[in-house]
């Protein structure tokens, strides 16, 4: 416990809570401080002024990457004949229909995002108290329930992200590694809140935006400038 706690202080040494960063420098600092021995995530969390109790609040999409997230994406497909085999051939690790649900329904999820084709949602449907509060649910809105199986299993494997505003009013995601270059790293922080921006709601009213922050899995939290979120 004393080597973990040392560990934790020494990544927050020099740290000032109350300063806004610049991306680039923030990012430099996570990685810098990077002292463990595996490949920490990078997550952005935006805290936006909304309530999502509210339907003309929420905020939810999906955005892709430029550069990957660096992490391993298991992806499920519910889809029969044809549209099965174009999931298959497009690199989808599980394919299934009835006998999918039936797997699900007990309680086994051995993935990490869920696409369907159109045709199956009513089966699908049967998993909302399973997959619902998971954020796996397939939803048109951000592509997972398509006829285009294979686009959306390439983009699930290549770098697509979903988001969700939380009931707190924060989104976050993980963008990437710290083994990332920085500039891999600014990239996809920028198009991450570029979709969050775009996907803005209809009833969010004064400050949309109200801060962001960056942290690694075992680092500190910094809180970054906005304005340079936008920069070239």
């Amino acid at each position: 416990m004393a080597k973990i706690a040392k560990r934790v202080s020494k990544t927050r040494e020099g740290i000032d809570p109350n300063k806004a960063y610049a991306l680039g420098d923030a990012l430099k600092l996570l990685k810098d401080r990077s002292s463990v021995k595996f490949d920490e995530t990078i997550e952005v969390a935006m805290n936006l002024g909304v309530d999502p109790r509210h339907a003309d609040q929420m905020v939810r999409g999906v955005v892709n990457l430029p550069n990957g997230t660096g992490r391993s994406v298991r992806v499920a497909v519910f889809a029969r004949g044809d549209k099965a085999d174009e999931a298959r051939a497009a690199g989808a690790d599980i394919v299934g229909a009835e006998d999918l649900v039936d797997i699900v329904q007990k309680g086994t999820i051995d993935f990490d995002r869920c696409i369907a084709t159109p045709d199956m949602m009513p089966l699908v449907g049967r998993l909302g108290k399973v997959l619902g509060p998971r954020g796996m649910m397939p939803n048109p809105k951000v592509g997972t329930v398509t006829t285009d199986v294979a686009a959306a299993v390439k983009a699930s494997k290549g770098g697509a992200v979903e988001f969700r505003v939380e009931k707190a009013g924060i989104i976050h995601a993980g963008v990437g590694k710290v083994s990332f270059e920085v500039k891999a790293l600014e990239e996809n922080i920028r198009a991450f809140a570029d979709a969050v921006t775009k996907a803005k709601p209809a009833g969010a009213k004064g400050n949309y935006v109200k801060k962001v922050s960056v942290t690694s899995t075992m680092g500190p939290g910094l809180k970054l400038d906005v304005a340079t979120l936008t920069a070239s």
